[in-house]
């Protein structure tokens, strides 16, 4: 597949899910202020950080009174992921440094699964599928701060659910064997312990730490 038709592809391909992008990015501008962010750091943080389970996870933290070292650690926590993807992928770029480094801010997790077939993966497809998802996620979170006044408390149209459930649909599509549910149970139950004696935020990161023991176990 040519450059130019790969781009096309992965925006065809990504289409179905630029409204599901579109409110979801509404949800976390709406969220996102009542959490005392303000109009343009959520905006800000779209535009530059393109990762809606992170920029939920340190929205929430700090809903929650928690510190912003917490919440970059959720955040940092939540994005490991991407780490090993691109390593995967890195054969399929080229370019200088630069260009590189910009194509591989189109990598999220539609994006890159569109686009993965076999193993390998078609970049310009990728890419393609990337900036579309990223137009309609960055308008979302602009169109959320502009409305989120008018909307009233996020709690009465139950936006508030849209974190536990966000973390509870990651957590569902990585339950794949005995390792992971250990991995999963003891993590919950590290932030359970901890949410009453600890500050928000700590329990999340410190949960993470179910996934070395897992590891270990397996």
């Amino acid at each position: 597949m040519g450059t130019s038709s790969g781009y096309r592809a992965g925006a065809r391909t990504i289409a179905p899910l630029t409204l599901a992008a579109f409110a979801f990015g509404a949800s976390f501008g709406v969220l996102a202020e009542a959490a005392g962010m303000g109009r343009a750091a959520p905006i800000v943080m779209s535009a530059t950080t393109f990762a809606g389970a992170a920029q939920f996870a340190a929205a929430s933290v700090l809903d929650a009174a928690g510190g912003a070292a917490a919440a970059i650690t959720a955040a940092i926590l939540l994005n490991a992921r991407y780490g090993t993807i691109s390593i995967a992928i890195a054969p399929g770029f080229s370019g200088s440094r630069l260009r590189r480094l910009v194509t591989a801010q189109t990598i999220v997790d539609e994006s890159w699964a569109i686009a993965t077939r076999g193993g390998r993966t078609d970049v310009p497809m990728m890419i393609g599928g990337g900036l579309t998802l990223y137009g309609f996620w960055v308008g979302g979170t602009a169109v959320g701060v502009t409305v989120g006044d008018a909307l009233g408390d996020p709690e009465r149209l139950g936006l508030d659910a849209a974190f536990p459930a966000l973390f509870l649909a990651l957590l569902a599509t990585q339950i794949r064997g005995r390792k992971s549910i250990v991995a999963a149970l003891l993590g919950g139950a590290i932030a359970l312990a901890l949410i009453p004696v600890v500050p928000a935020g700590v329990p999340i990161v410190a949960a993470a730490a179910a996934c070395v023991i897992g590891w270990r176990r397996g």
